[in-house]
């Protein structure tokens, strides 16, 4: 495990945060994943605002996991302020993970600069049979996630 390397996870349904975070365990990725629960937590994070202002405690993320349907602000919103940002920040790889496969919401995300869309199986499947790591990728920083997502 590489305590550098911090996933940030921005999803709203606790069953689904659960089981993102029992595959990244049975895929052997054992990496911190910070948790928020809407859009504007996940902006709060990664600007370090309010309860997230100490990096030690809440470190800056090397990738980010955005479910697409959030309160207050959804992934592609998040996605696009990511996008816009100042800094490094604009480099960090972001996958949309969502249970929509709509042609149009997976070409927004492309449009504001996604490094991968997966849709998320509507049962919850081994991680074998949905593919590898997260981290060393086409661009050196992400893998591909098996069926499902779709690399940039």
């Amino acid at each position: 495990m590489n305590e550098d390397f911090v996933i940030l996870l921005a999803e709203d349904d606790v069953n689904d945060a659960l089981l993102v975070e029992r595959a990244l365990f049975r895929a052997e990725i054992h990496n911190p994943v910070m948790v928020v629960r809407d859009g504007q937590e996940a902006i709060d994070y990664l600007e370090g605002h309010g309860p997230f202002a100490e990096r030690k405690n809440f470190p800056l993320p090397t990738l980010a996991l955005l479910d697409i349907k959030m309160p207050k602000k959804n992934g592609l919103e998040v996605l696009e302020w990511v996008r816009h940002s100042g800094g490094g920040l604009k480099l960090l790889p972001v996958i949309i993970m969502s249970s929509s496969s709509i042609q149009e919401d997976i070409d927004r995300a492309y449009q504001l600069g996604v490094n991968a869309y997966l849709v998320k199986p509507t049962a919850f499947e081994h991680p074998s049979t949905r593919g590898g790591r997260i981290a060393g990728s086409d661009d050196q920083r992400l893998n591909s996630l098996g069926e499902g997502v779709r690399p940039k």
